[in-house]
């Protein structure tokens, strides 16, 4: 992991945006470890600011970008179509929210999960496609460690494919590599995590990351909370020509990791392919206003 010397740096450049009102609003949790960052360039994965990067921690739901990278790998090797359906079992059907609300018995397509599971972060969704590709969530997250190690990412492991509680574990160094392995492989799929909403049930469902539509140039990835990781957020975002990608997990709200990511941003694509120096304190990230809670 790459440390950067830290030293005050000049004031945000401009008001982000960061929307509000999603599906449900849980509590962010004392979260008693340190915010891990990194932000690497995706051109060739130099790191550009790193801080508690290589700390073990709960993904979260950026599990599921995991889980998306198997889906898009059977699709590439055709053993799964996009039309192809996804049916749901009462086990997927039980998962706990953010989720579709599918019954048991119900069925999808291939493409719609795929779209749900990036999208709004669905977890009975999530489960379902588990249960597609591997016969069960648990032989599948076994499939989603074995790719892990594949991509080079050792301190990474899965039990379940929604990062719901349980003994799932990453970095941010990692979950960095595995954005960059996302676009590198899937180029024709990473589209899927810039879709800022769809319509299911006579409802239209928006993107669970705010930076869409307010960030210039932010294409995806994918958010997560649950209480023993706090908010997390991988974001990529790319401006003439050049990609950045930039992880926070651990943060205590929703206000706080937006921010500090597109802080993050903003100061990567100043330094033009230089170490991104940070501000001593998080007030000097942040200035002012309150903290938002919200869900996955």
């Amino acid at each position: 992991m790459t440390m950067v010397t830290r030293r005050t740096v000049h004031a945000w450049c401009g008001a982000l945006f960061i929307s509000g009102g999603l599906a449900a609003a849980w509590p962010a949790a004392a979260v008693t470890r340190p915010v891990s960052a990194i932000l690497v360039d995706a051109r060739d994965g130099t790191v550009l600011f790193a801080e508690n990067a290589g700390i073990v921690r709960r993904p979260a739901s950026l599990t599921k970008m995991m889980t998306l990278f198997l889906t898009f790998d059977a699709l590439d090797a055709g053993t799964l179509r996009p039309g192809d359906p996804v049916r749901f079992s009462r086990y997927a059907s039980g998962m706990a929210p953010s989720k579709l609300g599918m019954r048991p018995g119900g069925s999808m397509t291939v493409e719609e999960a795929i779209r749900a599971v990036a999208v709004i972060s669905a977890n009975d969704v999530a489960v379902a496609l588990a249960e597609t590709i591997g016969g069960t969530e648990d032989r599948f997250a076994r499939m989603m460690t074995q790719k892990a190690r594949a991509l080079g990412l050792q301190d990474t492991s899965f039990t379940n494919a929604t990062g719901l509680p349980g003994a799932n574990l990453t970095t941010a160094q990692d979950i960095a590599r595995l954005s960059m392995a996302l676009l590198r492989d899937h180029p024709g799929r990473y589209s899927a995590f810039a879709t800022r909403s769809f319509r299911w049930a006579g409802r239209v469902v928006q993107n669970h990351n705010h930076l869409l539509g307010a960030y210039p140039g932010a294409d995806g990835i994918k958010t997560g909370y649950t209480a023993e990781a706090g908010f997390a957020l991988a974001a990529s975002a790319k401006r003439g020509g050049r990609r950045l990608i930039a992880v926070v997990i651990g943060e205590r709200s929703v206000a706080l990791r937006d921010r500090r990511v597109a802080k993050m941003l903003t100061e990567g694509f100043a330094a033009g392919g230089r170490a991104v120096a940070i501000p001593d304190t998080l007030e000097e990230w942040l200035g002012t206003g309150r903290p938002e809670r919200a869900a996955d």
